[in-house]
């Protein structure tokens, strides 16, 4: 039988497991990967030492086993994320078939990110250079930038699924992968208004220049 506490004591108790169980609930419904994880777990931990304080102990046992998982999952997915390995880069034609399946799955979600962005320009499509982020089999994020001529790139588009957008691959594009110098380009820069996240753009390298986002691009060693 669980313990049964007296009073302000039972009340605190209550309240700490519906934390617990609010917390994974919660957790549930996030589409990022990290926060899913990161809220699993302490919705976890809370919930073993809740059941472990009652002395419910078939539930302490499977909340702290979901607790070790999450650790476990935490740890490759920090590690992958700086791992140039887990994601690939790979330039495809504008008008590529798969290219425009993912753009029109996603339409929404994109003109939410980067509002103004058109996947089918016309005139402007032979200018392009499109990149894909694969991360094995899957498509994680398209990025994609106008060629101005001088080695100079506009980037229209740079966008990630929301779930892997705590790893930031667009990292693996301007940085890792070689694919815009290999292209050409000897940098990009992006209008502020087209900007939606500053400190995204600073973590992969761009800075702010009175009127735009630029990026100069090096060759991997």
């Amino acid at each position: 039988m669980p313990l049964t506490y007296a009073g302000p004591v039972q009340t605190v108790l209550e309240i700490i497991g519906w934390i617990g169980s609010g917390l994974i609930v919660f957790s549930l419904m996030q589409a990022r990967m990290l926060r899913f994880r990161w809220m699993n777990l302490t919705g976890s931990v809370v919930a073993t030492v809740y059941n472990a304080i009652i002395e419910v102990w078939p539930f302490a046992a499977m909340n702290g086993a979901i607790a070790v998982i999450n650790v476990y999952w935490l740890f490759r997915l920090y590690r992958e994320g700086d791992d140039p390995e887990v994601f690939k880069v790979i330039a495809v034609a504008p008008d590529d078939a798969y290219l425009r399946h993912v753009l029109e799955v996603h339409a929404d979600d994109i003109q939410a990110h980067q509002p103004g962005f058109v996947a089918d320009p016309g005139g402007v499509a032979g200018t392009r250079r499109t990149l894909l982020v694969v991360r094995g089999d899957e498509a994680v994020g398209v990025v994609v930038v106008r060629d101005l001529g001088d080695g100079h790139g506009e980037v229209e588009l740079d966008w990630v699924k929301p779930r892997f957008r705590d790893f930031t691959p667009g990292h693996f594009v301007y940085s890792d992968s070689g694919a815009l110098p290999a292209a050409g380009f000897r940098f990009l820069t992006l209008k502020p208004h087209d900007a939606t996240d500053a400190e995204y753009l600073r973590r992969v390298g761009f800075r702010l220049e009175q009127d735009r986002w630029v990026l100069d691009l090096t060759v991997p060693a």
